[in-house]
């Protein structure tokens, strides 16, 4: 996807975020995060908004201490001005994103092309995830996400967070996974051991412990934690189901 599809799915994720929001109760629960209400989810999100537009906006060089980081996201708002805080940083954001040149350069924290195509995937798939949160709060599912968009995030999770983020992934013995969207060009081997994870989109010819297929559209929430099989009416798994149990654990975002 080009930066400027990640920031319109930026701008189109985040206001499906704030009409969900607006349909519930800051009190309401998050099925998809177990700990959060609706308002604790809001101002995570917004929190989010207001610290990835100041890397390409200030050309920060590194993630800002305590102090500046608050003095980022700004004061908390009250539950009366929650909505409106979040609507203001996600357009903040939009605007940062769309005006900042192409070639600035500040912090990022997963291989890009540069820091602008990074922080606009990296927000484009902040929002879009957490729009699934938002819809789960309201109690009923939004639209579908494009299938572009979808790709991408499951692109941006395998082969960005699992190998160069927070989740370590193991398996006592090498034990192998094949992601296969019946939309997409490419499917997804991954390899997990006692060693790092492995992921290609290489083919191989030996079938693979497990087979997850299905659109895109709900591998991406599926492999986010934010979609249970059961739910998702058109992935099949086939292999050894109790791998996709470990993997849902130890992969947890």
């Amino acid at each position: 996807m080009k930066i400027i599809e990640h920031i319109e799915a930026v701008r189109h994720e985040g206001t499906l975020l704030a009409d969900a929001a607006a349909r519930a109760d800051l009190t309401a629960p998050v099925p998809t995060c177990p700990d959060w209400q609706l308002g604790d989810l809001l101002r995570h999100i917004g929190q989010v908004h207001r610290w990835a537009a100041a890397f390409p906006a200030k050309g920060l060089t590194a993630p800002p201490e305590d102090a500046a980081r608050q003095a980022v996201i700004g004061p908390d708002p009250s539950d009366a001005a929650l909505l409106d805080w979040f609507r203001e940083g996600h357009a903040a954001l939009v605007t940062v994103l769309s005006e900042a040149p192409a070639d600035v350069e500040c912090w990022s924290f997963l291989p890009a092309p540069s820091p602008l195509a990074f922080w606009a995937r990296r927000q484009a798939h902040e929002t879009a995830v957490h729009r699934f949160d938002a819809d789960a709060a309201a109690g009923s599912p939004g639209p579908t996400v494009d299938g572009a968009l979808a790709l991408d995030g499951i692109d941006e999770l395998l082969r960005g967070f699992m190998l160069h983020g927070r989740p370590k992934v193991h398996s006592d013995q090498p034990r192998t996974i094949r992601i296969r969207p019946t939309d997409g060009p490419d499917s997804w081997h991954l390899t997990l051991s006692q060693e790092p994870l492995t992921v290609t989109t290489e083919e191989r010819p030996e079938p693979a412990d497990l087979t997850v297929t299905g659109p895109a559209a709900e591998l991406y929430p599926l492999l986010w934690n934010r979609l249970t099989v059961e739910r998702a009416g058109q992935v099949e798994l086939s292999g050894d189901l109790d791998l996709f149990d470990h993997w849902r654990t130890t992969a947890a975002l």
